[in-house]
């Protein structure tokens, strides 16, 4: 989460279309990442990697709709909105997974519902052209919440190496699609820019996403994404600080809601183990 949440106030540093950022942040980390997955062991079936694959566009998806989002509105109602992805975990992962929220997670997820709601009201008030920013950041919270519950669905068999490398791979390949398809231009930037991309891909993408595929493949698919909805309280702290930027009145009854939130699933997330242990007694 520490790690992951440097990455809205990278992107605004750069001085690069949206889609090229996303790109360069998905081929440098998988670049990084392929000499690994080449060395493990172990063959992937074709139905596993296409699973794989599958979650490498929906990473790409994310990727592509929440960075355009940092181009309308501000990096709080942004990194803010797309952490809403719990809502749409809690409502994929009994589909897909098998996984039911209980009665806490529930309850985290309504919270979370309801601050993303505060937000986003108090952008439509304030600034019509925002709405544009925030419903490009719940989009890319549909395509990570997707993205995390496949992860978990295919995390028994595919190696973790294995399976960063079709991810980011995949990713790129499709990323790099949508910049030939737009015409972006993928060359041409300062020397500080280049560095950011470096950055990014180093840093939220290759430690920080390859951590939550890590975890996600031993906590509940729930509990992982609300755990991520401590990046906005940083992102919003490093933006008021380094970019100037001040949240919006709103910003901060919707914040204490999302806080909320992830205290619930913290405390459903910790009794659940509790039960486990017992139960392995």
């Amino acid at each position: 989460m520490i790690v992951v949440s440097w990455g809205a106030i990278l992107v605004r540093l750069c001085d690069a279309p949206s889609i090229a950022i996303a790109f360069y942040r998905m081929a440098i980390a998988g670049a990084l990442v392929l000499p690994w997955g080449l060395r493990a062991a172990g063959r992937v079936g074709g139905t596993t990697f296409g699973w794989a694959a599958a979650a490498g566009a929906l990473l790409a998806l994310h990727f592509a709709t929440w960075i355009s989002s940092l181009a309308y509105t501000t990096v709080a109602s942004s990194v803010v909105l797309v952490s809403a992805q719990p809502v749409f975990t809690a409502m994929l992962a009994p589909v897909l997974v098998g996984e039911r929220p209980g009665r806490r997670g529930w309850g985290a997820v309504a919270l979370t519902f309801a601050g993303t709601a505060v937000l986003a009201g108090g952008d439509w008030r304030a600034d019509r052209d925002a709405l544009l920013g925030d419903l490009l950041a719940l989009a890319g919270a549909l395509a990570a919440a997707l993205y995390l519950t496949i992860g978990r669905r295919v995390r028994d068999r595919i190696g973790f190496a294995r399976y960063l490398t079709i991810v980011y791979g995949t990713g790129a390949a499709c990323l790099l699609l949508l910049t030939v398809l737009g015409g972006v231009a993928l060359r041409g930037y300062s020397q500080a820019t280049w560095l950011w991309l470096v950055l990014i891909a180093v840093g939220p993408n290759l430690t920080g996403h390859s951590l939550l595929n890590w975890s996600v493949r031993r906590l509940r698919t729930l509990t992982v994404s609300l755990a991520l909805l401590g990046e906005p309280l940083l992102a919003t702290l490093y933006a008021a600080v380094l970019l100037g930027e001040t949240p919006r009145p709103s910003f901060y009854g919707g914040a204490v809601l999302i806080v909320a939130g992830v205290a619930l699933a913290v405390v459903e997330e910790a009794a659940r183990s509790r039960e486990a242990g017992d139960a392995l007694a």
